[in-house]
């Protein structure tokens, strides 16, 4: 981790952008700094914490297991983004564990500093409500694709969702997307998932090169393809 202050730090995450100065100095005077080695336990299914975990560098998973030990992925959290809100909030436990993914360094706010934040600035307290917005329109859309996609529509939401537009009707996925990985996401077994991306890229829509980078194409607008 670098030798920033806690103050530089705080003033490169997103959530507390709109924080006065001087709510930027209590927030740095009360956050502390940890690093997460990768396959550490972030927040833990089941429990209840007191902190907000916030990611500064490094990949996390939010993942949930039921009672045959069988792991789904519900999502990836990267630089700026943040955890334990929810349990903060209505103080129940975790409904997902959260583990790093990679080496991953944090800062940690604790729950009387979390809940000063809100009360004190309306922007913040609308970035936290936003960004719970967004994941429960998230969890709708896996909803949808479990009720109404086949596999083969379920890895490709995956994989458009996961990629970053690159130029006009291509796509790339830099991050190695691994194929257990996408079953985790999909509800499916690692031996499907790898029928159907072979099977995309026969028919033109991805291209996986050897270092795992993975290109998607839009057959619509990518010439030379029918």
């Amino acid at each position: 981790m670098s030798i920033l202050s806690n103050l530089e730090l705080i003033r490169r995450v997103p959530l507390f952008a709109t924080l006065t100065p001087k709510q930027a100095e209590g927030v740095a005077a009360a956050v502390t700094k940890q690093r997460f080695k990768r396959g550490e336990v972030l927040v833990t299914q089941g429990e209840k914490s007191d902190r907000l975990i916030i990611l500064l560098t490094g990949r996390a998973r939010v993942v949930t297991t039921d009672s045959r030990g069988r792991e789904v992925i519900l999502a990836t959290l990267g630089a700026g983004d943040y955890t334990g809100e929810m349990s903060l909030i209505d103080n129940q436990p975790h409904s997902a564990s959260v583990r790093a993914d990679i080496q991953t360094d944090t800062l940690l706010l604790g729950r009387a500093e979390f809940a000063r934040c809100l009360g004190e600035n309306s922007a913040m307290a609308y970035a936290v409500m936003k960004g719970l917005v967004q994941r429960l329109r998230k969890a709708d859309r896996n909803i949808e694709s479990l009720a109404l996609m086949d596999v083969y529509g379920r890895v490709a939401r995956v994989l458009i969702e996961s990629a970053t537009d690159e130029s006009p009707g291509r796509k790339v996925i830099n991050g190695k997307l691994s194929r257990q990985d996408v079953a985790k996401m999909v509800g499916a077994s690692r031996e499907m998932v790898s029928r159907v991306i072979k099977d995309l890229e026969e028919k033109g829509f991805i291209e996986e090169h050897a270092d795992g980078v993975i290109y998607i194409n839009d057959r619509r607008r990518t010439p030379g393809r029918i």
